[in-house]
């Protein structure tokens, strides 16, 4: 055996290999079974004789003569435009993150280097207005959207998001930006450069993994959002998740349960690929943060 190796205890190891079982049981699992039963009928997948049925699809064979179908995605995608949807929260999402991003980046490096305690009580106050439920900040806004007939297009929604999310992601770049030495910034003036070519070249780069995990926070509110798209968006502007709710059907109306489980099934892959790719930034982001003074 290599010096390097060093075997674990055995207590270690059970507690080790039972929480990556108790993950996989109640977080994987349940995304697994769903992705299975999107390629059912739901006298399959929601059986409630025989639960087997949604492993063997034995009305899924019945209708579709095989054990599989995609009818699902394709009411989803195609019948009931659910791309539609798609398009309108990359668009939301995009713009987003685009402006909490800027805001948050140049509003947080200057708090951390202003040197004032108004700084603090600053985010405290910033931070109790976050911590509010969403629903109280959108019905502020209804009034003068209606007034100025603005309501139902995706640039208010943008609006709202931006002013719910921004206390957080100020808050937690102005944690990464205190991190940093200021020296760093001391030395770039040093050879010449300006406060602002100074924060570009120089603080920018180090905090890149921050601004990309503050970045992928700001990505989720905005993806998962349901009470501020819901209440502000028009049917036409839906974004994914109130056309996911719409598709359950209400009681006026008949739903597809299938075409919301293919979509719920197609709403997370974009998130799989966004971590999968940003996954050294946001794990370095998380634990570091920064370099150590």
């Amino acid at each position: 055996m290599s010096s390097t190796q060093i075997k674990k205890p055995l207590g270690l190891q059970i507690l080790i290999y039972g929480f990556v079982l108790l993950w996989f049981i109640l977080a994987a699992f349940p995304f697994l079974w769903t992705f299975w039963g999107s390629f059912k009928v739901e006298l399959d997948f929601f059986s409630k004789a025989d639960w087997t049925n949604a492993i063997s699809g034995v009305r899924t064979q019945v209708v579709y003569g095989k054990a599989f179908t995609g009818a699902g995605y394709d009411g989803a995608w195609i019948q009931e435009e659910f791309w539609r949807a798609f398009r309108n929260t990359s668009i939301v999402c995009f713009f987003t993150v685009l402006t909490s991003l800027t805001i948050a980046t140049l509003g947080g490096y200057a708090l951390s280097r202003s040197g004032f305690r108004y700084a603090f009580w600053l985010l405290i106050i910033a931070l109790i207005f976050r911590a509010l439920p969403p629903i109280t900040l959108v019905s502020g806004y209804l009034l003068p959207f209606f007034q100025w007939n603005i309501w139902g297009i995706l640039p208010t929604t943008i609006i709202v998001l931006v002013a719910i999310n921004q206390p957080f992601t100020l808050w937690m770049l102005h944690s990464f930006f205190q991190k940093i030495p200021k020296e760093l910034d001391e030395s770039a003036k040093v050879d010449g450069c300006t406060q602002f070519q100074a924060f570009r070249n120089v603080i920018i780069p180090v905090m890149w993994p921050g601004v990309v995990t503050a970045g992928l926070f700001s990505f989720l509110l905005a993806y998962n959002d349901f009470a501020v798209t819901a209440m502000l968006l028009s049917q036409d502007n839906q974004t994914m998740v109130p056309k996911i709710a719409s598709f359950m059907g209400t009681t006026q109306t008949e739903g597809n349960v299938m075409f919301a489980v293919a979509a719920v099934v197609s709403a997370v892959v974009p998130l799989f690929i966004l971590v999968m790719f940003f996954q050294r930034q946001l794990v370095s982001g998380l634990t570091a943060g920064a370099v150590k003074g």
